[in-house]
This record gives structure tokens, sequence and C-alpha cells, in this order.
């Protein structure tokens, strides 16, 4: 497996509306793309850079993510499925299943030796940033 990129970190919100404000208002942050309907914002600083993702909390999260914790990290790959089967083959555990945003990206999170989370990304089509597991 070969990360691309580092693609984002995401946060998990109970207001996706408050949080973007927060974000914008107060922190002076560029809002890039907001998708109501996936319950997902991207922002970025003033000045570029990588993005912060914000998701809504979703109660039927398989993952049971829930807002207040650590940012989660994406890491970009060129193929899901190949890069899942390269980890499984090295001992990496994997938490829940592929998720995916249809016509966006495939997601599976992975831990670490030290239980951190994180998350493989695909992009499926080209686009600017990367999306949630929402």
């Amino acid at each position: 497996m070969t990360a691309q990129t580092l693609g984002l970190a995401w946060i998990v919100v109970n207001d996706l509306k408050k949080a973007v404000a927060f974000y914008t208002d107060v922190i002076g942050m560029k809002l890039m793309e907001f998708q109501e309907e996936f319950g997902w914002a991207e922002l970025e600083g003033q000045k570029g850079g990588a993005r912060l993702g914000i998701a809504q909390v979703c109660p039927t999260d398989p993952e049971g993510n829930q807002a207040g914790q650590n940012a989660l990290i994406t890491l970009t790959v060129e193929n899901l499925e190949t890069s899942i089967a390269q980890l499984i083959e090295k001992g990496a555990k994997l938490i829940g299943s592929i998720q995916e945003v249809p016509g966006h990206v495939k997601m599976q999170t992975v831990c670490d030796p030290d239980q951190n989370r994180f998350q493989l990304v695909q992009v499926l089509h080209h686009h600017q940033g990367c999306c949630s597991g929402h």
C-alpha cells in the first residue's frame, strides 16, 4: 500500500451549521464545500493548505463517531480494495467495513498499533478534497 496524499482531517459535530459558523466567523476559515444532504462541510485557511472536514453526528454511524472526539486524518490511495488486502496481510486492524458516498469516495477506517484511527480514501471522481464517512 502507498499513501498518495494526506487528504484532510475531519471532526464530528452536533450542529453542522453552528460549527461552520464558528470556523468561518470566529476562526476565520473559508467555506469551500457545504453538502447539507450528506451532513458535510469542508473549510480551509485563508491561504489554502489542508482542509478541515466537518461531519454532522449520525446516530446510526456504524463506527460510533461522536462529537467532541479528536480529528480523523484521511490518506488517499489509488485502489481501496488492494490497499485493504495489503493491510490485512500485514496484520492491520480494520474498523467497520467500506463506506461509499456514490460518485465521490470510498472509505475504510483502520487502527494503528496504538488504536489511533485513520481512514483510507479512494476518490471516485476528479474532486478537490474528499468526503467523510457519512
